[in-house]
This record gives C-alpha cells, structure tokens and sequence, in this order.
C-alpha cells in the first residue's frame, strides 16, 4: 500500500472548486460523465461511469472533502483528503489518497493528474 500527496493549482475560487468537486450537475460538466454525488456524511458515491466509487465522509464547504474509495479485497481503508487553500492564481488544491494499492498505484497516480484534476483544471482554463 502507497500514499500519494500532491497540489495542484486550479484558475478558480475555493468555493467554486469545492462546488465542482461535490455538485453532481458540475462534475458531469467537467468529466463529461453523469456522477452520482452528495454531501452528505455517509453516502456512497459514483463517478466516471463507476470507475470511482466509495463513501463520502466528511465535508467542509468550500475548505475540505474526505472519502473513502473502494479498491476490492482490500482490508485496509482507503482515504482520499482534499483541502482547498486559496491561492494567488485561484485554488490550491492539497491532495492526500492514503493506502492506495500496489498494482493500481501508478494507474491512480495517472488518473489523479489527467483525469482528475487536469479536467478540473482545463475546465476552468
């Protein structure tokens, strides 16, 4: 198991990114694919298609998200914390995927800066 900690910075406001990161309608803007999403402690969530799915855990709007995604057969939790820092160009966003597993860590890795943010950030540029 690997931890993977990374910011990237995105041409937007906290708030703006933590609504595109938590509003279903949003994230299918800038994935291209419906999500299944709420903030709500405790729900599940599903996005690119169910490639992503696990359970939310903690919200603080505009400042903090905490999930938990689901990697099958694995005994330890896997935690994804996302903390939004304002920043000179808009958003800093701190982010830590903790127990990610050994054979999909680079895979990850790859989506996190492609897929994830670098969508994030291409929307918003």
């Amino acid at each position: 198991m690997k931890d993977f900690k990374k910011y990237y910075i995105i041409p937007a406001e906290p708030i703006e990114v933590y609504r595109a990161l938590t509003m279903p309608g949003t994230i299918q803007l800038w994935t291209g694919n419906e999500a299944e999403m709420s903030t709500e402690p405790g729900s599940e969530f599903s996005l690119w298609e169910g490639s992503i799915v696990g359970k939310n855990i903690a919200f603080e709007e505009g400042k903090k998200i905490v999930q938990q995604w689901y990697f099958d057969g694995e005994e330890a939790e896997s935690i994804v914390t996302i903390k939004l820092h304002e920043h000179k160009s808009g958003t800093s966003a701190e982010l830590l995927h903790t127990n990610i597993p050994d054979e999909v860590y680079d895979e990850m890795v790859e989506g996190w800066d492609d897929s994830y943010f670098g969508s994030l950030i291409d929307f918003y540029n």
